[in-house]
């Protein structure tokens, strides 16, 4: 008789990474936290005044390098500095991880926050047209006409009345009032 066929072992499954105590005091995801410490880690030496450091610590020279790795550099001297007195405060020379940790999530969001201007910025011109603005009755008409929608001139008002928080129909809606609206709508968290 034939010795049997084993039947084919599961394709191996990705593993879901847990979120540290350290990345939700952070908020960033536990992808997130793994990029970071990939470019700690780089890095990262021991050092005999920081044996309890299972991470290491890193040269404060060190850190600005750090930072480029992760696409997230300083954008000048004084943001440097400021990193620096943030990741050692008592002057020590290194860093250890979780100040490091916490400027990188600070440097995420910020580089975040930016993107997230842009993306309101260019749907803010998709209702103007291209244009600065503010975003008139005209332009909400254009673009109920474009949807093919039939949208009445009283909803219109409404609307920009809601935008700009009953600042009047002929002021229109600022690119404050259309984010502040995007905002409250979930569109931008």
């Amino acid at each position: 008789m034939p010795p049997r066929r084993r039947p084919a072992a599961p394709p191996p499954q990705e593993k879901k990474s847990r979120q540290s105590k350290l990345a939700k005091e952070n908020n960033i995801s536990a992808e997130e936290e793994a990029e970071i410490k990939e470019a700690y880690q780089l890095f990262s030496v021991q050092h005999e005044d920081f044996e309890g450091e299972k991470e290491g610590v890193i040269a404060i020279q060190d850190v600005r390098r750090a930072l480029i790795a992760l696409g997230l550099p300083p954008t000048n001297k004084k943001e440097l500095q400021e990193i620096i007195d943030t990741v050692d405060p008592t002057d020590t020379g290194f860093a250890t991880y979780p100040s490091f940790l916490t400027v990188c999530a600070w440097k995420q969001r910020a580089r975040d926050s930016g993107d997230m201007s842009q993306e309101i910025e260019t749907a803010y011109r998709l209702f103007t047209g291209g244009g600065e603005g503010p975003i008139t009755m005209a332009h909400l008409r254009r673009v109920a006409r474009e949807l093919r929608e039939e949208v009445p001139e009283e909803t219109l008002r409404d609307m920009i009345l809601e935008a700009n928080g009953g600042g009047g129909v002929n002021r229109g809606v600022r690119v404050q009032d259309f984010e502040g609206v995007m905002r409250r709508a979930g569109v931008f968290t």
